[in-house]
């Protein structure tokens, strides 16, 4: 596996991978890997000949009084676990080379980046869209893999790609969970054992919110109700969000015949957990 810290050294390594038509995939990370990004690699060792990575931190996308700081960051285990899954390309890069001194452009996908994770997190997807728009730039991927898990997120970049006629597959992998339900997520490693058990109450909700769908509740105010029920048996447990929208817009929906995309997110101790579930058409 070819390690590369410059945007120079990457474009290079990228475009050997692509020699002779073959197709590149990448999975951009911000690190501290689970078997959540590690089954989206092999999702992508599936689609395509060769498989590139990023690992970098984004600042862009935390606020003021957000994680950055102590972001979990594990590089040598990252790149082992990827060497052993047999990804081509690591790109790794500084801040600086991201973003050096006196860079003032950003990409911005108006309205559907103020919903949801947006709404709570101001100028949030600003930042994801303006460096996965340079990813895609630097590494010219033929596919570019992402996890449901981050479901607005998902939404937005495949927006961003309609929008700038970007040449890019964008191509989403389930959630993977741990045996009792939680989502895969680098943030659960700030959980302590109190914490850890009281997260899962996210995934109870969603659970909920099926169950009440295949008795037959469609209407968004009901089953946005019994999610909060779910949630109340967790009062530590502070609730963002539970939001039933469109999967494609993140607008509001008034029920679930057409498919929906259930969301919450909440905070365990300090650390913001989000989670979902896809609801296919009931009629």
């Amino acid at each position: 596996m070819k390690i590369a810290k410059s945007i120079a050294e990457t474009r290079a390594a990228a475009r050997a991978l692509k020699s002779s038509g073959k197709k590149l995939g990448l999975v951009p990370t911000m690190g501290a890997l689970h078997d959540g990004h590690l089954s989206l690699v092999r999702l992508a060792k599936q689609q395509c000949d060769a498989v590139a990575v990023s690992i970098f931190v984004n600042p862009k996308q935390f606020g003021p009084n957000e994680d950055f700081a102590k972001y979990p960051r594990s590089f040598e285990r990252d790149r082992e676990m990827l060497d052993a899954e047999g990804v081509g390309l690591l790109f790794a890069p500084t801040v600086d080379e991201m973003y050096p001194p006196g860079s003032t452009t950003f990409v911005n996908v108006e309205g559907v980046s103020e919903r949801l994770d947006g709404a709570s997190r101001p100028g949030h997807f600003r930042g994801v869209t303006t460096v996965v728009s340079k990813l895609f730039n630097i590494v010219e991927p033929d596919k570019a893999f992402f996890g449901q898990k981050d479901a607005a997120q998902v939404a937005i970049i495949k927006r961003m790609v309609c929008d700038l006629d970007l040449p890019v597959e964008i191509v989403v992998g389930p959630i993977l969970r741990e045996p009792d339900g939680l989502a895969m997520s680098s943030r659960n490693a700030y959980l302590n054992a109190k914490e850890r058990k009281q997260a899962l109450v996210s995934s109870r909700a969603l659970k909920k919110v099926e169950s009440s769908i295949r008795n037959g509740t469609e209407g968004t105010n009901q089953l946005i109700e019994a999610a909060r029920q779910v949630f109340a048996d967790e009062p530590e447990v502070r609730v963002d969000y539970v939001a039933i929208v469109n999967p494609e817009t993140l607008e509001s929906v008034e029920n679930v015949r057409n498919g929906a995309l259930i969301a919450v997110a909440a905070y365990v101790g300090s650390t913001r957990l989000i989670d979902n579930l896809l609801v296919e058409p009931t009629k």
